[in-house]
């Protein structure tokens, strides 16, 4: 079976966090993003949040990871422009955004930035 364009981009931003030296969990949609960050909260840095994902959406999935840990750094990720998609997130502290489509070199740039 052929990959899905989220398992492509998953796999691709998996590969170039992991080619910077970082440990990463992957996770399919919300709903196991959340499941993950739970059981793995106090070894996770940096969330990378796809706005738009089965099950569980982002800003649903930002909420929870908020409740588990009120100070986690979340990265959104949306194909939608910056200030349409992060308007929804004013005020409640996201860490960083990156336009889809996204380019080899901005994950690791915006890693930088926030994880300084």
């Amino acid at each position: 079976p052929r990959a899905t364009p989220a398992e492509t981009v998953r796999g691709v931003l998996r590969d170039m966090c992991e080619s910077a030296g970082c440990a990463v969990l992957t996770a399919k949609d919300g709903k196991e993003g959340v499941e993950a960050f739970r059981e793995h909260a106090h070894e996770i840095s940096l969330v990378m949040l796809d706005m738009t994902m089965p099950h569980m959406g982002g800003p649903e999935t930002f909420q929870a990871i908020r409740k588990i840990q009120p100070d986690a750094r979340v990265v959104l990720m949306s194909g939608h422009n910056e200030v349409e998609a992060a308007s929804r997130f004013v005020g409640k502290g996201l860490a960083g955004f990156l336009q889809k489509p996204i380019s080899l070199s901005s994950p690791y740039g915006k890693m930088q930035e926030v994880l300084d």
